[in-house]
């Protein structure tokens, strides 16, 4: 079996197990006690957290081990918000942060602050200027993430650090994609991450909030980490995640190059294995582990199913699959194809011979759920004018955009499509198709049932 899924949680490193298993043994008890066994935790939490904050690039005092990266995000939001109340209640995101980050801002909306969602380009990356737009004089806190966890594009952060400070505004980073990788470059002001993103043991979090930097927690404190992150310290598993951290850090240079040869093999050739294959995310900028690809004409669960079946774990972030009724809110705000989407994110150590076997695999899988899946042998069209009328209402992605394909020939150059679908996902993969195709998206209107998407035949 190939586990091809480290972006969602890195397999558990070797360093990682022997820490939590020495520490299962020297550091079970409370290290505020000051008696004998308490001393010894106290070492070892202190020595973790020295660890850590060289790491992050911080002083130990700034940083607090939370019970997730998830809690991190939401104790760093709250608690920044909150302490710079005064100032202002507008707070900046980016359109495709983590779910956790988006969930924050949501609640922060509903308590009647004001969110600023700042667009990405096709590549899913932000602009500076969008961010120094965004700045305001009464936003208390901007959020970007360092990179992305479905395509792997890493952002601006120095540059939108630098335009945050020069606008007195502080900057959370969610690093929890990139923190194995190195260090968050720039003056950001708070930064999180999770262990389990690097292969250190799931259930520990960071929070580093900078000195000078007005923080309030909120809810219930106890004298645990500064306050910032309440309840008896997991201690085992805080010492393997720092000591598998310094150990992937160790090892990230040499390994980072030699999985970029591997995904930029993966990018490259699946397009020429595959026909009618988008590959997302910045070609350059990105992590070196994480390949995203769609693939028109097929039903993400099948696709990860057969994938499966053949030996290899890999995600999606199409609405095909099980997990999700809409569109991965990423690939939506990419504008690109969501269906039949691959998200192949390399662990440390992952092998060349099982990068080939996947792509000697890949394109029978993806040609054996497309045989099944078909097109309707008698399409819902009718013609009327110079417009032919696609009813694709009831059927799920990827049908509407496979019914589409397969008239648009119908109609003459400079005729349109008009394709009825209550899918959420046509939405995204409609444009989408028209951009792979050389075909005019001409907008969407509401319909009696659903939603009418215009396509224009340009050829």
């Amino acid at each position: 079996m190939s586990y091809f899924d480290a972006a969602s949680a890195a397999p558990l490193h070797p360093v990682a197990r022997q820490a939590l298993l020495a520490a299962l043994d020297e550091g079970w008890a409370d290290p505020s006690r000051l008696y004998r066994e308490g001393r010894r935790a106290r070492l070892l939490l202190d020595a973790a957290r020295e660890a850590a904050a060289e790491a992050v690039g911080c002083r130990a005092d700034e940083l607090v081990f939370t019970s997730s990266g998830t809690r991190a995000v939401h104790s760093g939001i709250a608690g920044a918000l909150a302490g710079r109340r005064r100032v202002g209640r507008h707070l900046i995101v980016s359109s495709v942060e983590h779910s956790s980050v988006l969930h924050s801002a949501e609640v922060f909306e509903a308590d009647g602050g004001t969110v600023t969602r700042v667009p990405v380009r096709r590549s899913g990356a932000v602009t500076v200027e969008s961010y120094e737009e965004a700045l305001r004089s009464d936003t208390a806190l901007a959020c970007l993430q360092s990179a992305n966890h479905e395509v792997g594009t890493e952002q601006p952060v120095a540059e939108v650090a630098e335009a945050c400070r020069a606008a007195g505004v502080p900057l959370l980073v969610d690093a929890a994609q990139s923190l194995g990788w190195g260090p968050v470059a720039g003056p950001w002001s708070l930064l999180t991450a999770s262990a389990h993103k690097w292969g250190g043991p799931s259930g520990v979090g960071l929070l580093a909030v900078r000195k000078g930097v007005r923080f309030a927690a909120r809810g219930p404190v106890d004298e645990r980490e500064s306050g910032r992150a309440a309840g008896f310290e997991n201690l085992p598993a805080i010492v393997a995640a720092a000591a598998s951290l310094r150990a992937v850090r160790a090892e990230a240079a040499a390994e980072a190059a030699r999985l970029r040869e591997l995904t930029e093999r993966i990018r490259t050739r699946v397009p020429e294995l595959v026909p009618d294959v988008e590959v997302v995310g910045d070609p350059r900028r990105r992590l070196p582990g994480t390949v995203t690809f769609s693939c028109l004409y097929v039903d993400g669960e099948a696709l990860l199913h057969e994938l499966d079946q053949e030996g290899f774990s890999v995600s999606s972030g199409s609405s095909c699959t099980s997990s999700t009724l809409t569109p991965s809110h990423v690939l939506r705000a990419m504008g690109v194809l969501s269906e039949g989407n691959v998200r192949v994110s390399l662990p440390a150590g992952a092998a060349e011979e099982d990068v080939e076997r996947f792509l000697a695999v890949l394109p029978g899988a993806v040609a054996g759920v497309r045989e099944k899946l078909g097109a309707p042998s008698a399409p819902a069209a009718v013609l009327r004018e110079d417009e032919l009328v696609v009813d694709a209402l009831g059927k799920r992605c990827p049908i509407p955009v496979i019914e589409l394909a397969k008239v648009i020939g119908d109609v003459p150059v400079g005729g349109t499509v008009r394709v009825l679908s209550d899918d959420e996902a046509a939405r995204l993969d409609i444009p989408a198709w028209c951009e792979m195709r050389g075909q005019e998206y001409a907008g969407e209107e509401p319909a009696d049932r659903g939603t009418a998407y215009l396509v224009r035949r340009l050829s």
